[in-house]
């Protein structure tokens, strides 16, 4: 269902990102161990994979299955020293993924945890976790089918149903079934429908994180119609900046209206509040910045794309802005090519 209204504004508290629990391989942590809603299926999720080669975790957003699932399957007996795949959608959550769990572990993104992406890598002889994209996961199962020395795949927000998360799934299975029986495939998403893909992967187990949820009061606002959306954007983010304590995120279809809004919003807002775009194009340092919590008494407000929608938690954040608009692709049969229009973005992928 399309979203009728073009800007909602919804006040949250935002869920605080934590490092994983100790464990014994993991005690030497420097970072405090704050216990998340992923911590209770854990055990269950380990004994899943212990009797069955693949499995289905389903898990709400913040619950922290992205930086702790990883790094507890690395005790695991099956796993011996094998390394473990941990599959992103996008470049900025595998950096942001690889670098909390080197943190949690003391260590720098290149040691441990590995991160491979399109155009750059940082990998070592002693990296156990190798966080890689999508399309570069695909790129590796094709040079080498068996996946030599792998010993786990996760696909994380799975949700998203790309086509290199597809294509990378369907690959995987396939070696899992003709050349390695001891491949553990392990599927994660915060709103998957855990039974269907628990079909696709031969009636696997499926274990469920209930997490924790904060009241969230949802204020739609109505936009003229004759009006640029840069321009209603501007004025819901600053209503929300008056009538709301903590950071702002908003959501953008695409770069041209970050750009605009933000150049709107200069001036407009006082000097404690810090304007931040995010979005794919930026340098890794730019959105670092954007990632970053704001200062003592500061206020940010993250002006971004689709990108910041999952994998991805932004400290300070309770109030988010979403214009409704989503820039989707479509393939068009008549040239051939598939090319990104704007359209009115599903209520779901908005809630």
């Amino acid at each position: 269902m399309a979203s009728e209204r073009p800007a909602d504004t919804v006040a949250a508290a935002a869920t605080p990102s934590s490092a994983p629990r100790p464990n014994d391989a993991l005690a030497r942590s420097p970072l405090p161990h704050s216990p998340l809603p992923i911590d209770a299926a854990l055990p269950d999720l380990r004994a899943a994979l212990a009797r069955s080669n693949a499995a289905v975790l389903v898990a709400p957003p913040g619950a922290g299955k992205t930086t702790r699932v990883p790094l507890d399957l690395l005790q695991a007996s099956w796993l011996g020293t094998a390394k473990i795949i941990l599959l992103e959608p996008r470049r900025l959550a595998a950096r942001a993924a690889a670098e909390r769990m080197a943190g949690t572990l003391g260590e720098r993104v290149g040691d441990t945890i590995g991160l491979r992406v399109r155009l750059g890598s940082k990998i070592s002889s002693r990296t156990r976790i190798e966080v890689v994209t999508e399309g570069v996961f695909g790129r590796m199962i094709l040079d080498d089918p068996e996946l030599s020395g792998v010993g786990a795949v996760l696909f994380d927000e799975f949700h998203e149903r790309s086509l290199d998360a597809d294509f990378g799934l369907a690959l995987a299975l396939d070696a899992q079934a003709a050349l390695r029986d001891d491949l553990r495939i392990l599927v994660m998403s915060a709103t998957l429908d855990g039974a269907r893909v628990a079909r696709l992967l031969g009636d696997a187990p499926v274990v469920a994180s209930d997490g924790r949820a904060f009241p969230v009061e949802t204020r739609y606002a109505d936009r003229d119609p004759n009006r640029r959306i840069e321009d209603a954007m501007a004025d819901a983010i600053l209503r929300a900046l008056r009538a709301d304590p903590g950071s702002v995120l908003a959501f953008l279809p695409g770069q041209g209206e970050i750009r605009r809004v933000a150049t709107s919003l200069e001036g407009r807002v006082g000097p404690e509040v810090a304007i931040a775009p995010l979005y794919g194009a930026l340098t890794p340092a730019e959105q670092d910045r954007a990632v970053a919590p704001a200062g003592p008494g500061a206020r940010k407000v993250v002006l971004a794309t689709s990108i910041a929608e999952t994998s991805l938690t932004i400290e300070g954040v309770r109030i988010v802005v979403d214009s409704g608009l989503a820039r989707v692709p479509v393939y068009e049969p008549g040239l051939g090519l598939t090319r990104l229009v704007t359209a009115r973005a599903s209520r779901a992928s908005v809630d």
